[in-house]
Formats: C-alpha cells, structure tokens, sequence
C-alpha cells in the first residue's frame, strides 16, 4: 500500500504547476509521482497541454484561459492548486509488473574512458564495477539533459562516484556513465561530465521513430555486459 505524503504545490511562472513530495532520490516519492502522472492522464484536467514527472515532482502545463474559464473567472493557479490537491486521496492504481529492459554494454577500456580512474574514486576493480553495475534492476526516474536522457536509479554505493570536475566537451552517443547514485546513457553526442564507464550499441534516442525516447519514467533497466566483438556486431546483418 502506498504511503501518501502531502505534496507542496506552487506556481512555475503563469502557465505552470509543480507539485512536489521531496527533494531527495526515493522510489518511494516517485512511486507517488508516477501515481498522480498516470492518474491524470486517465481523467485529464481540461487545459493541461503537458505533464513532465521528475525524480520527486510533477510540473503541469496548463492554458491560462482554459483553465479561467473552469475557474469562473478566478485565479487559473489558485483554482489548479485545490484541484490537485486531491490527488493525495486519489484511489492508488494498481501496480503494473515491469519486466526490465536489458541493455548490453561493453566495458573494454577503448569504449570506457573514465574506467581505469573509476576504480581510484572507488577502490573496487575494473571487474568489481563491472558486476556491481550489472547485478542491479534500474529504475527510470525522469527524463531530461538531453533528449531521451533517462536518469536511472540508484547504483551501489560502492560505485557512486562524483560527476567530473572538468566536462568533456563531447560524449559519445551510447556512452554510460555514473554521477553520484545515478546512471545513465547519453542518447546523442553531446557535451556532459559524469564517469563513462562503458558503452552500449543500441540506439537510445530515435528522431526518424514515431516515439523516439526508448526509455520513459517508470521504466526498469538491467545492464548486461557484452565483448567488444559482439559490440561492433550488434547492428551487422
């Protein structure tokens, strides 16, 4: 049964709410998020054009004018806020079984940059960081940085480690990396600053597909290593 914490709701601008339970990392809160996201996207609220879910939050984007006609003329935020605020009662839906998506990542060192100088921040070897990234079912708290980037949650403590202190000013497409308790892949070439640790073949963000985000909030991920052959021979017919 999901515990139900009392969000503090407030205003993002004149077009936005947020409504947020924490600030910390917890499946707990974002169970709650995903809660109040999948309840309002079964009875919509007439005027939010958007719903972004974050780690312990949720931000509406409403129409301004929709929303102050329902409103009768009122305050459209004033109005929301007690609207939202009854998704603390909201009846929970029923939990979905989720079975994890398995990505294949090589670890070799040509496709891991930051590898070797992860087991100085961590004291564990190559081969301790690899089993300890693999061992763990992820879950996909948000989305954001860039597009398609999942923020994953949360890696052993034995392999958390600080995002870099000078980014590098491009990042392969594919690569993965660990910044604090998160873990994530870089969906496009891009500049960024967590420790690469490996590298996955697959295609994370699509711009040609229908829906080009392979991973949404509430997804589960499980990274499987792979050799640096079978890498290059992941997209080969």
């Amino acid at each position: 049964m999901l515990k139900k914490t009392i969000p503090h709701i407030y205003a993002l601008g004149d077009q936005a709410i947020t409504i947020e339970w924490s600030s910390t990392i917890s499946e707990e809160v974002n169970n709650q998020v995903m809660h109040s996201f999948q309840f309002l996207g079964l009875n919509p609220i007439e005027g939010i054009t958007d719903m972004i879910p974050a780690y312990s939050s949720l931000t509406l984007i409403y129409n301004p004018g929709i929303i102050r006609k329902q409103a009768m003329g009122g305050s459209p935020f004033e109005w929301l806020k007690k609207k939202l605020a009854t998704l603390t009662v909201a009846p929970s839906l029923n939990a979905k079984e989720s079975t994890p998506q398995i990505v294949p990542v090589c670890y070799d060192l040509s496709l891991a940059p930051d590898l070797i100088e992860a087991t100085q921040l961590t004291g564990c070897t190559i081969e301790e960081i690899i089993a300890l990234h693999t061992s763990k079912i992820y879950k996909v708290y948000m989305l954001g940085f860039l597009p398609g980037f999942a923020y994953m949650a949360s890696v052993n403590q034995r392999i958390q480690m600080p995002r870099k202190s000078n980014p590098r000013k491009m990042v392969k497409a594919g690569s993965v990396g660990i910044a604090g308790e998160q873990t994530g892949i870089y969906p496009i070439d891009a500049p960024g600053g967590w420790q690469l640790i490996g590298q996955t073949p697959m295609k994370i963000f699509d711009i040609t597909k229908e829906d080009p985000c392979l991973f949404k909030p509430g997804y589960f991920v499980q990274f499987k290593a792979i050799t640096l052959e079978q890498f290059h021979q992941f997209n080969t017919v």
